[in-house]
């Protein structure tokens, strides 16, 4: 066992603290990774406050890591000593379900072990990014490529392979006509993402404050949801939307805005229940869809897509004494993109 400094949250709601954490002897399959960048994303927020329901404690967040291999298994194939790696929002799955073998491990039949607040196989509780160090199967391991500095690639871990993942399974590219609601740590990637594959990229947002910036990011057009002259103008416009918000929306708005056969991909994950009027998707035969971040072989495609066409996410780099100032930032949708933690101050 290694002991190592993170940053925890002690208990629901409570501010995060320093502290120290053991990390397990490197195994046959692992990689041993000393961390220098991790994101702030939202769903930290929701489980160091219990938003999704009980959690375990303490809590060490962060599923955006990037960082450099320090040493590695015998068994290791994949990495060597000195590479540049990052960790994603899991480290392991069952492995032998279909949705494992089919590549989609985030989907594991029997549940995939989250990165942090999930109990390993072993039993013990996974502790995430807000630390020095962190032991990972090279199994879920991805190789950073060279043309990323590693503190913008960090929020692809997550961020990234959220919106990659839709946007390519619901076929953006020349031709379509793709939706972005909400301009945040999702929503600025999903733009990105979306205009390097070749879509025509709207971005829907409360209101038109952050238009300049969508549109450098690679939107073609901008609109303020706060407007209800846009959802009469923009009426069976968009054969994808990719709402990347965690407040609950009226759907049956936004379906309004799909072409007939369009699909509505949901990967904000509001704590209250929606409902919806079936009638908005029987009218137009169109499908309200949910996707949550991608397979390991498909977030080293994303990477890889990334690093071609010199794509990083946008952010805001911090202190570790500043994560509790972040987590209120990230709240009041004060941060133009995603935070990220330089760990060498934990």
């Amino acid at each position: 066992m290694t002991t190592v400094a993170a940053y925890a949250a002690p208990a629901a709601k409570a501010p995060l603290e320093r502290t120290t954490i053991e990390r397990r002897d490197v195994r046959e399959h692992d990689v041993l990774i000393d961390i220098q960048y991790a994101g702030i994303c939202h769903s930290d927020i929701h489980q160091a406050r219990e938003g999704w329901g009980e959690a375990i404690f303490p809590m060490v967040p962060g599923h955006e890591i990037a960082g450099v291999v320090s040493e590695v298994g015998s068994g290791v194939t994949k990495f060597k000593v000195g590479d540049r790696v990052g960790v994603g929002c899991m480290v392991d799955s069952c492995r032998e379900c279909e949705n494992c073998r089919a590549g989609q491990e985030q989907y594991c039949v029997r549940g995939q072990i989250g990165t942090y607040n999930a109990i390993g196989h072993d039993g013990e509780p996974t502790y995430g990014g807000y630390s020095q160090k962190i032991v990972v199967d090279e199994a879920f391991t991805v190789r950073i490529p060279d043309g990323l500095s590693l503190d913008e690639a960090a929020p692809l871990l997550c961020a990234g392979i959220t919106t990659y993942s839709p946007l390519k399974r619901f076929g953006a590219g020349p031709g379509k006509k793709v939706a972005v609601v909400g301009l945040g740590g999702l929503g600025h990637m999903a733009v990105k993402i979306a205009h390097a594959l070749g879509a025509e990229v709207t971005v829907l947002s409360q209101s038109l404050r952050k238009k300049d910036d969508g549109l450098k990011l690679g939107a073609d057009h901008y609109y303020a949801t706060s407007d209800p002259a846009t959802f009469t103008e923009l009426a069976g416009t968009f054969d994808l939307i990719v709402s990347t918000v965690s407040a609950p929306l009226d759907f049956g708005a936004y379906l309004g805005l799909l072409t007939a056969g369009g699909t509505l991909a949901n990967v904000g994950a509001p704590e209250e229940p929606i409902s919806l009027n079936l009638f908005s998707l029987i009218g137009g035969g169109k499908n309200l869809a949910g996707s949550m971040i991608g397979g390991i072989a498909e977030t080293q495609e994303m990477l890889d897509f990334c690093a071609a066409h010199g794509i990083g996410a946008e952010i805001e780099l911090i202190e570790a004494s500043q994560i509790n100032e972040a987590y209120e930032r990230v709240l009041a949708s004060d941060v133009r993109y995603r935070f990220v933690i330089d760990t060498a101050t934990i």
